[in-house]
């Protein structure tokens, strides 16, 4: 009996220390607490980015003369390149891919410098060759990009790779997608690691502030990664999980130890 009720204090014990360590206030997990509600605030950040290498960009070129855009298209053009080489002709390609020089192979026009453009600003000058060349008279030019990709890692319920279907995606949006953050997540601390002209750009985010819609974070770019740190608690419990894990092993090792010794002593007894 002393047994049970000794076994039924301990799961209470741990039950409530489980209960304690996992409440937390809203002020500790809300997000943009300083924002008042029904207010009106100027979004000044904005999701334009420009092409890096290893982007995958789509390009469509529309007329109203259909036939003078089959060569420029890859849907109808029968012979398509890439990064300078000619593909067989029933291969089908989707997409170009921007080479480590930041260029592309478009039909006719051959090599185009891609980086540093935004989509719009390719888009224009693509329009600008296909009439000043002569190839099309009333040429309009779609560019896309298709291989937009994050990465988020941490304290999120879902941590991993994830591909956004179009071009705008939100730091809000992308902690959605990966299921948003624990409870241990740190909300006044997330890590953006950009990469830009060849430079890597590191920046952080405070999701309980409404200065985060005034960042350059706040749209993610293509290649981001995501970083949810864990808050001081659990830091402090997976230190203290190592150390007891550390002595439980210890411990062990020492009763293997023991026993073995007091088995051959016995043992030895027993011969003699």
């Amino acid at each position: 009996m002393k047994k049970i009720v000794k076994r039924t204090l301990g799961v209470a014990a741990v039950a409530g220390m489980v209960l304690v360590s996992s409440c937390r206030t809203p002020a500790d997990v809300a997000y943009i607490q300083d924002a008042p509600r029904d207010s009106v605030m100027e979004q000044r950040g904005h999701f334009a980015k420009s092409i890096q290498p290893n982007d995958l960009i789509y390009i469509y070129v529309e007329s109203r003369t259909p036939e003078a855009t089959v060569r420029f298209n890859q849907e109808t053009n029968k012979v398509a390149v890439t990064n300078g080489a000619v593909l067989n002709p029933n291969t089908s390609v989707n997409g170009y891919l921007v080479n480590n020089d930041g260029e592309i192979v478009f039909p006719v026009l051959g090599r185009i410098k891609a980086s540093g453009k935004t989509h719009a600003q390719l888009a224009a000058e693509l329009e600008r060759r296909l009439v000043n060349e002569g190839h099309i008279l009333d040429a309009v030019v779609t560019v896309k990009l298709l291989n937009f990709k994050i990465s988020v890692l941490g304290d999120v319920a879902r941590p991993g790779v994830l591909e956004v279907p179009g071009e705008r995606l939100t730091i809000f949006e992308a902690m959605s997608m990966a299921g948003d953050l624990t409870i241990f997540g740190q909300r006044k601390n997330v890590t953006v690691i950009r990469e830009e002209n060849g430079q890597r750009v590191v920046g952080e985010l405070d999701l309980t502030s409404k200065e985060i819609f005034n960042s350059p974070f706040y749209y993610l770019h293509q290649n981001d990664v995501v970083y949810v740190e864990p808050n001081k608690k659990k830091k402090r419990t997976s230190e203290q999980d190592n150390v007891h894990l550390t002595y439980i092993t210890t411990g062990v090792s020492v009763l293997s130890m023991l026993l073995s010794a007091y088995y051959y002593y016995l043992l030895s007894k027993r011969i003699n």
